[in-house]
C-alpha cells in the first residue's frame, strides 16, 4: 500500500500594490478638463455680461453723429451681427488664440495684453516677495511665542492687515512717503522707487492671510508626537520648528500662496489704479470705462486662466509634498 503526499495548495498571487504615481496623469487630464469647463463658462459670462454695459459706439463717435454715422460703425465693427453668430465667432476665436481687435486701440487683444503683461507680473513677482519675507517669519514668531505678548502684537498687526482695503493703504502710504516725507514717488513706473509702495500695498493682505495660517498650522504641528520627540533629543526650538514643524505645516500654506499668486495678478487691478501702473489691471479698468468689449472679455479670461493654473500647479504640488495625497489619489 503506497502513500500519496497531497501537494499543498498553491499560494494565492498577490497582486503588487497599485502604485500611486500612476494615478498622477489621470488626475492631471481630470484637472485640466475641469479647467477648460471653467475657462468655458467663465468666456460665456464675460461675453454675456460685458454686452450689458450699454452699446459702444455712442462711446467711440461724437455726441452729435448722426444715426447713419452710428450704422456704419456699427457694422464695421460687426456689431449688427446676431448676438449668437457674435458668440460663436468668439469661441472660435479663442480656440485659435485670437482675441479679436480693440475697438479703441485698433490693434489685436492679444498684442496689448503682452505688452501690458510685463509691469502686472512684476508687481505680482514683488508683492509675492514681500509676502514670503514678512510673512513666514511673523508666522513662525507668533507660533513660537504663543499666548505671550509678543504673539497678540503679530496677531494684531495681521488682523488689521487683513481687515484693511488695499485702495485705502495705498492711499495712505501715498500720503506718507510721497507727499510728506517725499521719500518716494506717489505713482509711474520704470524704476525700483516707483514699485515699492505698489508692491507692499498689494501685499499687505496677502502677508496676512500666510502669517495668520502658518500660525495655526505649527501651533497644531508642534503639539504632535514626533516633535516632542525631537525635542526630547536635545533639537533647540528653531531648529525643531524649521526641519520637522515646516514641512508638515507646509500643504496649507502652499494652497494659501498659491491662491494668493492669483490674488495677487488680480487684486492688481485696484492698486495699479491708484498708482497708475500700466499693467493688466489698469488695462481692465480702461478697457471696462470704453466698452472695448475684445478687451474685457481678454482680460477677464487672463485672469480665470491664472487662477486656473496656479490652482493646478499647487495639485501637482501636493503630489510631491506628501507622498499620502499622491497615494490617495
Amino acid at each position: 500500500m503506497s502513500l500519496t503526499l497531497d501537494k499543498p495548495p498553491a499560494a494565492p498571487a498577490v497582486r503588487p500594490p497599485r502604485s500611486g504615481g500612476s494615478r498622477v496623469p489621470r488626475m492631471v487630464l481630470h484637472r485640466l478638463a475641469t479647467a477648460l469647463l471653467v475657462l468655458f463658462c467663465t468666456a460665456t459670462v464675460a461675453f454675456f455680461l460685458v454686452r450689458l454695459s450699454g452699446d459702444p459706439v455712442k462711446i467711440l463717435l461724437p455726441p452729435d453723429a448722426t444715426a447713419a454715422q452710428e450704422s456704419t460703425l456699427r457694422a464695421s465693427l460687426g456689431l449688427d451681427r446676431p448676438l449668437l453668430t457674435q458668440y460663436l465667432d468668439y469661441l472660435w476665436g479663442i480656440c485659435r488664440f485670437d482675441f479679436g481687435d480693440s475697438l479703441v486701440y485698433n490693434q489685436p487683444v492679444g498684442e496689448i495684453l503682452l505688452d501690458r503683461l510685463p509691469a502686472t507680473v512684476e508687481l505680482a513677482a514683488a508683492a509675492l516677495t514681500v509676502t514670503l519675507v514678512v510673512a513666514i517669519p511673523a508666522g513662525i514668531f507668533a507660533a513660537m511665542r504663543r499666548g505671550r505678548g509678543s504673539d497678540h502684537t503679530v496677531m494684531t498687526g495681521v488682523l488689521i492687515g487683513q481687515s484693511t482695503p488695499p485702495f485705502w493703504v495705498g492711499i495712505l502710504l501715498i500720503l506718507v512717503f510721497a507727499v510728506w516725507l517725499r521719500a518716494l514717488p506717489a505713482s509711474g513706473y520704470g524704476t525700483f522707487a516707483h514699485l515699492i509702495l505698489p508692491a507692499v500695498t498689494l501685499a499687505i493682505y496677502s502677508v496676512a492671510v500666510v502669517a495668520r495660517l502658518l500660525r495655526s498650522s505649527l501651533i497644531d504641528v508642534l503639539s504632535s508626537d514626533h516633535i516632542r520627540t525631537a525635542r526630547a533629543k536635545g533639537f533647540g526650538p528653531l531648529k525643531v520648528v524649521l526641519t520637522h514643524g515646516m514641512r508638515n505645516a507646509s500643504l496649507p500654506v502652499v494652497t494659501v500662496v498659491g491662491l494668493e499668486v492669483g490674488n495677487l495678478l488680480g487684486g492688481a487691478i485696484l492698486t495699479e489704479r491708484v498708482f497708475s501702473w500700466p499693467g493688466v489691471g489698469q488695462l481692465t479698468v480702461e478697457a471696462i470705462s470704453n466698452r472695448d468689449f475684445p478687451l474685457v472679455q481678454a482680460t477677464v479670461l487672463f485672469f480665470a486662466a491664472t487662477f486656473v493654473v496656479v490652482n493646478l500647479l499647487v495639485d501637482l504640488s501636493y503630489s510631491f509634498l506628501d507622498p499620502r495625497v499622491r497615494t490617495s489619489r
